[in-house]
């Protein structure tokens, strides 16, 4: 009997060698875990694996082959897929860096953790991931960007290099240390790379503007594809960057080792980073765990960014924590669970006075409710209101199409003015176009969702606060340095 992964080209039915093929793509992921372990045996358990997690920076899973974008390469992420558990459905708390990160290295909502803000940094007194890992036997490093930049030496990592701004020797470096370790100590080594942030490569041998797709969610201008194929360029060299660290890791470690790679939140274009569609909070996430997890599987249980800490501390023999909001999914990985949570809360507070709109969302399997907390601010970031580098290569280009064409100048109305609240069929309507809040059809699933936002938001003790000095509606956004 044979497996074949996701992406094999073989004909499902027949190895080979002649043997019965089972194709894991077409059976739910407990299921797989359970034909895997016929198949192979029981597998020993390894009581403290080697855990290796690779960041990337600003990365939606809808810019990525395995999640269905077919205009873009990622070739080590098709092949983590196919070595592992693709998660159709995990989320970050917050879209923007720092929030998201402290997150996961606390396992904590933004507003218990206190960096709600971008470039802001959680409660000094919270205990960190690295702390709970190292308690239990674990070298516990980080390489990148991991937390959110210079704020890396206040999370306790027993070494950490090259976490500011797109300092690239982070990869090599790395790596590098895999290598050279000796230790028999357990390992937890963080890596963030820094793509596809901005900036982005200038190269446009990569992709051309032809060869790539817009969103429905933009306005199809030659400068908007333009950033579009230099944003691609960007998400290639992390694919690059992710393939060397795997192949890194699996050379040094072999199967004793957990893989995760996913990324702290979405692209920065329009209705991506610093919103709560699911351009800017949904994310790649793809585990790979020999003997453990069925490779090429997926499932569509719902996860969030909080529950990766206590995970983590599962997988290397710990007890979570009681007193976090993460939840571990290690029996997701295991195949005896197909779901995890019911609903999914995202914050996002704001980004310095490029952005001072806070919004609050909760989201299930086929809905969404957005709350807009004041709908009276207009809504900007760096994207209208910051240099070349963010958007301003593209962005006047909107501005002028919005001249004269009436579909253009719904888009850049819907960027600057949101409502009050937000209701979407998520399960039909993916980019999230159709606002169903006003709809007196679907009153009673508004009503449903938003008791379900006002139970969490005082479940959290959220203060709903202001950061910054809002833009008002009628106010001219200027250039902030």
């Amino acid at each position: 009997m044979a497996l074949v992964p996701t992406g094999a080209c073989r004909p499902a039915g027949i190895a080979e060698n002649g043997s019965r093929v089972i194709d894991l793509r077409f059976i739910p992921h407990a299921a797989a875990v359970a034909v895997l372990a016929l198949v192979m045996g029981a597998a020993p358990a390894t009581a403290k694996p080697n855990l290796v997690i690779f960041l990337s920076d600003d990365h939606g899973a809808i810019d990525s082959a395995p999640y269905g974008a077919g205009d873009v390469r990622t070739p080590n992420m098709t092949r983590l897929a196919s070595a592992g558990l693709l998660f159709e459905k995990a989320f970050v708390n917050s879209p923007a860096c720092a929030p998201s990160r402290a997150t996961l290295l606390t396992g904590l909502y933004p507003a218990r953790h206190g960096a709600e803000a971008n470039h802001a940094k959680p409660h000094a007194e919270l205990r960190k991931l690295p702390s709970l890992l190292q308690e239990l036997g674990y070298e516990v490093v980080a390489f990148g960007k991991v937390a959110h930049y210079r704020y890396t030496k206040d999370y306790g990592f027993d070494h950490f290099a090259h976490d500011g701004f797109h300092e690239h020797a982070a990869i090599p470096a790395a790596i590098e240390f895999m290598q050279q370790r000796t230790s028999d100590e357990p390992l937890c080594i963080f890596v963030g790379s820094n793509w596809p942030h901005v900036p982005w490569p200038m190269d446009q041998t990569i992709y051309a503007a032809d060869q790539v797709l817009l969103p429905p969610t933009f306005v199809n201008t030659p400068e908007t594809l333009a950033a579009r194929a230099r944003y691609y360029a960007a998400v290639e060299y992390m694919d690059d960057e992710l393939g060397r660290v795997y192949d890194a890791a699996r050379s040094k470690f072999g199967d004793d080792m957990f893989f995760l790679h996913t990324s702290d939140h979405g692209l920065q274009m329009p209705f991506g980073k610093w919103n709560l569609y699911d351009a800017g909070v949904r994310t790649a996430m793809i585990a790979v765990w020999p003997n453990f997890v069925a490779a090429g599987s997926r499932t569509d249980a719902m996860v969030q960014w909080m529950d990766i800490l206590p995970t983590l501390v599962e997988l290397a023999g710990g007890d979570p924590p009681r007193d976090i909001d993460g939840r571990s999914f290690a029996p997701v990985l295991r195949g005896e669970a197909d779901s995890h949570r019911n609903e999914i809360y995202t914050t996002h507070s704001g980004d310095r006075d490029f952005n001072v709109f806070p919004m609050r969302s909760v989201r299930t399997a086929e809905w969404k409710y957005i709350r807009n907390l004041h709908p009276e601010f207009q809504f900007a970031t760096h994207i209208n209101r910051g240099g070349l580098r963010s958007g301003r290569r593209y962005w006047p280009s909107w501005l002028e199409a919005a001249e004269h064409d009436r579909e253009a100048l719904g888009v850049v109305d819907r960027y600057r003015r949101r409502p009050a609240e937000e209701l979407f069929y998520v399960a039909n309507d993916s980019h999230e176009q159709h606002n169903l809040a006003m709809d007196p059809r679907f009153s009673g699933k508004l009503a449903a969702m938003r008791d379900l936002l006002n139970k969490w938001l005082e479940q959290t003790k959220d203060p709903l606060a202001v950061f910054g000095n809002p833009l008002l509606h009628g106010e001219e956004p200027t250039m902030i340095e």
